[in-house]
């Protein structure tokens, strides 16, 4: 296989792993609908870094180590596990918030800059499923001979890609249309989102795939 085959394989792979629903979208979909695009975006920035941290230790070897460690990785899954809980709790807790209906941007909530990049940070890197994501694409996609730099080239892309993917969903959730339908049921839709977090913090904690 070729570097250029390669690179190729390795984008297609990771994108259809992006698109598909999870903890990642379903975060996205909470900072981008409850609170605004600002905060979607910053969460989607969050994202990003979590995938710089996943191809670090893929790259050092790390990966290797916590995929064949029963404690390091049960910390990580239950870790990821209780704080998509502990989200979801929060949401569901939700009550009613008086808004004007005819202005979306007037009715949008902020979280600062930094907790909506942690949110994001926290919910990938945590992620027991993108653990082993990266390590199988290190270890049966990408060969052994490809050299480092290009290793990093790959890594540096699938972020860039997560990043563009969902500040793309973000910006389309959090648009004035979409908004403005959104404002009078807000409470009910972050409680939903609320019970697939906790539904997905649930899952996680008790799958048993290795």
């Amino acid at each position: 296989m070729s570097h250029l085959s390669q690179f190729f394989a390795v984008a297609v792979i990771h994108f259809l792993a992006l698109v598909s629903p999870g903890p990642d979208f379903a975060m996205i979909s909470r900072s981008s609908l409850v609170y605004s695009r600002r905060t979607g975006i910053y969460s989607a920035l969050g994202l990003a870094l979590g995938i710089l941290v996943h191809v670090t230790y893929s790259l050092i070897g790390i990966g290797l180590i916590i995929s064949k460690s029963i404690l390091l990785f049960s910390i990580i899954k239950y870790l990821g596990a209780g704080y998509l809980i502990y989200i979801g709790w929060k949401s569901l807790r939700a009550r009613r918030v008086t808004q004007s209906a005819h202005d979306p941007v007037a009715s949008e909530r902020h979280l600062p800059a930094l907790a909506a990049l942690r949110i994001g940070f926290l919910t990938n890197v945590l992620n027991p499923k993108v653990t082993l994501f990266f390590l199988g694409l290190f270890t049966q996609v990408i060969r052994t001979d490809t050299p480092l730099w290009l290793q990093v080239l790959y890594g540096l892309e699938m972020a860039t890609m997560t990043f563009v993917w969902f500040a793309f969903v973000a910006s389309v959730l959090s648009h004035s249309m979409i908004r403005r339908r959104f404002i009078a049921v807000q409470h009910i839709v972050e409680r939903c989102c609320g019970g697939l977090l906790v539904a997905l913090g649930v899952r996680v904690a008790l799958d048993q795939t290795r």
